[in-house]
């Protein structure tokens, strides 16, 4: 069984021929859908354009590195938006920078 602990061992598995079958796989079962802005109520598709930066992943329900037989698993795979990726995974990369100051200039 492969192992996905280190970021080599994940970005290989990433680019691989097989994940990326699957991720298309799921892309279509999930209507090229974000299912957690679905569970809210919410809609966010963004069609496949290649010419586009990716705004759809294909995010493990149960992550690879805890439950590497489950990596190539549809099941275990959902769409989301990279908001909801993110949010998923505390990742805020989207935060605005605090100011260094706060008394006026001049």
């Amino acid at each position: 069984m492969a192992e996905y602990k280190t970021k080599e061992q994940k970005r290989k598995f990433y680019k691989s021929h097989a994940w990326q079958e699957v991720r298309q796989r799921v892309l279509i079962r999930d209507n090229y859908e974000c299912q957690e802005c679905k569970r809210q109520g919410k809609v966010y598709t963004d069609y496949h354009d290649p010419n586009k930066h990716k705004r759809l992943d294909v995010d493990h329900i149960k992550e690879i590195y805890t439950h590497p037989h489950l990596a190539l698993n549809e099941d275990n795979c959902e769409t989301l938006c990279v908001r909801c990726h993110n949010d998923k995974h505390d990742r805020f990369w989207l935060r605005k920078k605090q100011a260094k100051w706060d008394d006026e200039k001049w």
